[in-house]
């Protein structure tokens, strides 16, 4: 679904997200030194320091004896005394220096510096060796001493790894028992965080995996038990309480069918996300957090195992993109994301910002959206920054001063009224927003030589039936029209898609909000369908979309297969825990469609470069419209009755010069 600029909601303050984040940052701290290898002493590093010397001597001495066939009375003390003291010196000055304070104990960052150590113990010795006469140490002795020390700390580290996880195993016995499914990556990262975080009230006890080729696995001495399909019966024998889903990109029916055996094995879920999915700042759309009215979406990290949401269920896994082609237009460019602070409008900017622009401006009409965008992109918050501007796009003069100020090389026009049903009933607001002030963006933006512009558009504007879709319509049009006018170099496209998966004011934030409230769910129908995507599956295909897009084209994103709403919503109410819920039907509004559809039926299915991106080509609008919008703007400026209906119908599908005369006077409202 499109996020309106205009668009207000109850928003929890800025000092709350502010102590909320602080308080989650200072847990992530404290869980940053629970977690890692470096937990697996207690001692201090130079008490560590010590105890590798102390293997270093060991080695040395038994080297020196057994060059010797262990004669002690042909050893030459003095010289293995001084080889002693110099291994000892050059191993405490290159540790103190290279690998403590810089490596945790017992990483793979400290193998590497161990490495490191050992190549200079091993110069050193051996040109001591060389240049002493008699030799301080044999040379043999001087050049295998420093690889078998090396072996001895690696030796001694995995010990004491093993020793800890060991310990967190017989120590976890009274915690919840947790069955993890997935040997691979993910299944690994999830043993590690388990046996490693000090503070985990997890621990596993097995593992499932269908590929028989890791039947007899083991992972830090926890092994693969069976299958998939063996779950429940494994679950009850090793006595867990958790199933654990480790496969970052496991597909809705895979989860579906852990799901199910879950359930059947009496035991909870949890999910491992993805990577993206851990470092993203964006808010879930499932549960709401404690303390937060239901619906109130605050953006905060993402924890590590979480409960299943209706993402997993729906989502299509990780999207391809060429991250290199996305990088080579948004990179030392002045990006312009209009809408910034809306669910798409946000997203997008956390997306671009990863590219490295030269700045990212970011407007919006909403003063507390703009605080939390900038507080997600950046982590500040402190709204001082010329690249956060605040205004309506609707205000004469606004446009013409945000773009002769900033000039950006790439627009992203995100803002829009966006709900179907409020804008059927105030169809002035959807024309002057949708319409009006697009027009006039787009005009502005090929006079001051913009490159690549990029409307958000909606599957509404397939086939439309509604003021919203007639609007939307209009706007892809125009944007193919200014395209041409600004230029063979220049791309002006639209993306279009469906409804964001948890966007503010979408279904899932009112099923949550009736859910939490006890209320009964309000679907409008039984056979109502549409489609759903992820907000961040939605913004990583608009910039994938705006690479191969040309002027005079609209880009149509797959939005898989579409779900059905009353299905969808129990089992949103499953997953977040409630019994079956009531269900009371409100019956088809006007304008709205049972089905929606992202092509319109004259629209081929091209896809030439992305298979998740159909290219189609866009109408021109007749030239006389860009002059009738300015008359129909000043019409409703003047009170004056304007039929916005029949005015938009016709302009969205115009193919010959557009005349609709001013009517009786009103309020504007149609």
């Amino acid at each position: 679904m499109l996020e309106p600029a205009a668009e207000t909601s109850a928003e929890t303050p800025p000092e709350d997200v502010t102590s909320l984040d602080a308080q989650s940052t200072s847990d992530a701290n404290r869980k940053g030194r629970a977690n890692g290898l470096v937990e697996v002493r207690h001692w201090p590093i130079p008490v560590l320091m010590l105890v590798d010397v102390a293997i270093l001597v060991v080695i040395l001495v038994l080297l020196a004896m057994s060059r010797y066939e262990q004669k002690a009375s042909i050893v030459n003390r003095e010289g293995l005394g001084l080889a002693l003291l110099l291994g000892a010196c050059v191993y405490l000055a290159t540790y103190s220096m290279l690998v403590a304070r810089r490596c945790r104990w017992g990483t793979q960052d400290e193998v590497v510096g161990l490495a490191v150590v050992a190549i200079f113990l091993m110069s050193s010795m051996s040109a001591a060796s060389i240049l002493t006469h008699p030799a301080m140490l044999p040379l043999s002795v001087a050049v295998t001493a420093a690889p078998c020390a090396a072996c001895g700390w690696l030796v001694l580290r995995y010990v004491a790894v093993q020793y800890h996880r060991a310990r967190k195993r017989r120590q976890g016995r009274a915690g919840r028992r947790a069955l993890v499914v997935g040997a691979g990556w993910g299944g690994r990262q999830a043993i590690a965080m388990m046996l490693d975080d000090a503070g985990s009230v997890l621990h596993p006890v097995g593992l499932v995996d269908d590929d028989s080729g890791k039947r007899h696995l083991g992972i830090s001495g926890i092994r693969v038990q069976g299958r998939i399909e063996d779950l429940p019966e494994l679950a009850r024998r090793l006595g867990a309480e958790v199933v654990l889903l480790a496969v970052p990109s496991a597909s809705p029916g895979l989860v579906q069918r852990v799901i199910d055996l879950t359930n059947q094995a009496g035991a909870d879920l949890l999910v491992l996300p993805s990577l993206d999915e851990m470092l993203s700042t964006q808010g879930v759309s499932g549960p709401t957090r404690e303390g937060i009215p239901g619906g109130v979406r605050i953006d905060l990290p993402r924890q590590a195992f979480r409960p299943v949401l209706l993402d997993d269920l729906l989502g299509r896994g990780a999207v391809e993109i060429d991250a290199e082609a996305i990088a080579s237009y948004l990179r030392d460019k002045v990006v312009l994301v209009t809408g910034a602070g809306g669910s798409i409008g946000s997203q997008l900017c956390r997306e671009i910002v990863q590219y490295q622009p030269a700045r990212l401006v970011m407007t919006d009409r909403d003063d507390s959206l703009l605080h939390a965008v900038q507080l997600s992109v950046d982590g500040r918050g402190m709204l001082d920054s010329e690249d956060l501007v605040l205004g309506d796009l609707r205000t004469p003069g606004f446009i013409s001063d945000l773009i002769g100020r900033h000039r950006p090389d790439v627009v992203f026009h995100a803002a829009a009224v966006k709900h179907l049903t409020l804008a059927e009933r105030y169809a002035s607001e959807a024309f002057l927003t949708n319409v009006a002030a697009t027009s006039d963006l787009l005009a502005t933006c090929v006079e001051q030589g913009v490159s690549r512009f990029v409307n958000i558009s909606t599957d509404k504007a397939a086939d439309p039936a509604s003021v919203l879709g007639f609007s939307k319509r209009i706007t892809e049009r125009l944007t193919a029209s200014f395209g041409v006018k600004a230029g063979p170099s220049a791309r002006y496209i639209s993306v279009r898609f469906g409804n964001v998966l948890g966007s503010r004011g979408s279904a899932l934030t009112t099923f949550a909000a009736q859910l939490a409230a006890g209320r009964p769910l309000t679907i409008t129908s039984a056979e109502m369908t549409r489609y759903f995507m992820t907000v961040h599956e939605a913004s990583q295909l608009v910039l994938q979309a705006a690479v191969h897009g040309r002027s005079g084209e609209g880009l149509i994103l797959d939005m898989g297969k579409p779900h059905n709403i009353e299905q969808l919503a129990r089992r949103f109410a499953a997953l977040q825990g409630f019994p079956p819920p009531t269900v009371v039907y409100t019956g088809v509004r006007p304008g709205e469609k049972m089905t929606e559809r992202t092509l319109a039926s004259d629209e081929p299915d091209h896809r030439p470069f992305h298979d998740l991106v159909t290219h189609v080509g866009m109408p021109l609008m007749p030239d006389d419209v860009l002059v009738d919008i300015d008359r129909v703007r000043r019409e409703l400026g003047l009170g004056r009755f304007i039929d916005l209906h029949a005015w938009l119908k016709v302009v969205a599908y115009a193919a010959e010069p557009v005349s609709l005369s001013p009517g009786s006077v009103s309020s504007g409202r149609a």
